[in-house]
């Protein structure tokens, strides 16, 4: 098994399933602009190895990802090159669109924007310290990464209003029960078990697996690139706004 290490992560391919590894963990994982070209870069790599069946997204440290780096905020470059940069690299298109099955192994805080990366993902597998939370709606902000779009595709409008709108994260055994996720494990059993869901993915012909996520993502009441769309939109006027 070969590893490549960049700047946030680190990746490998182990038994043709990719394993992506966030890896800023004196920030807990904390969402930045380099953390998005890196998973850029190296999701599209997956996408064109034809040896790679698919994909584990997890975390170093005590967590998987607790949202955006705030550190960036007042950083950011123009909304004129901050839609260019988006256009150029849209890295959730990337992840709803990217043929191979994608498998999230979340411990600890999933927040905001690690949240969203998870949800883009095919499966969600939580261990029992693993907290979700979304709270840009309290920070005055929108979830701007899928949140609006995805989160009601798995647990309907009330619900996700209810996760936006609450001071409390929820626990794994409560997303679980709601849908987002798909098992709950023990910690020391959650990359085991992934590999396992992973590997028997990957004995699946990928072409069936490619129409599998081409039509349950097309399918829903409004396809998810309109969806996101309007997302992007009303993040816009908020940022306007602001």
């Amino acid at each position: 098994m070969i590893m490549h290490s960049f700047e946030t992560l680190d990746f490998s391919v182990d038994n043709n399933v990719a394993l992506i590894m966030l890896n800023r963990p004196g920030v807990r994982n904390a969402f930045n602009t380099k953390m998005r070209d890196d998973l850029f870069q190296v999701i599209e790599a997956i996408k064109d190895d034809y040896a790679i069946t698919g994909s584990i997204i997890y975390g170093s440290g005590k967590d998987f990802c607790a949202g955006a780096d705030l550190t960036e905020f007042g950083r950011a470059p123009s909304q004129s090159i901050a839609r260019t940069i988006r256009w150029e690299r849209d890295l959730w298109s990337l992840f709803l669109n990217n043929p191979k099955p994608m498998i999230a192994a979340v411990h600890g805080n999933c927040i905001g924007s690690g949240f969203e990366m998870a949800l883009l993902c095919d499966i969600i597998i939580a261990s029992y310290n693993a907290r979700f939370s979304m709270p840009e709606v309290r920070l005055g902000l929108i979830a701007a990464a899928g949140g609006t779009q995805t989160l009601p595709r798995s647990i309907g409008p009330s619900n996700t209003i209810s996760i936006f709108s609450s001071p409390n994260p929820i626990t794994s055994q409560q997303a679980h029960s709601m849908g987002i996720v798909s098992k709950v494990v023990a910690k020391k059993r959650l990359m085991d078990c992934a590999r396992a869901q992973a590997t028997y993915l990957s004995n699946l012909k990928p072409e069936l697996i490619a129409a599998c996520k081409f039509a349950v993502n097309t399918g829903c009441s409004l396809p998810l690139d309109q969806g996101l769309l309007a997302e992007t939109r009303s993040a816009m006027r908020v940022m306007k706004t602001e």
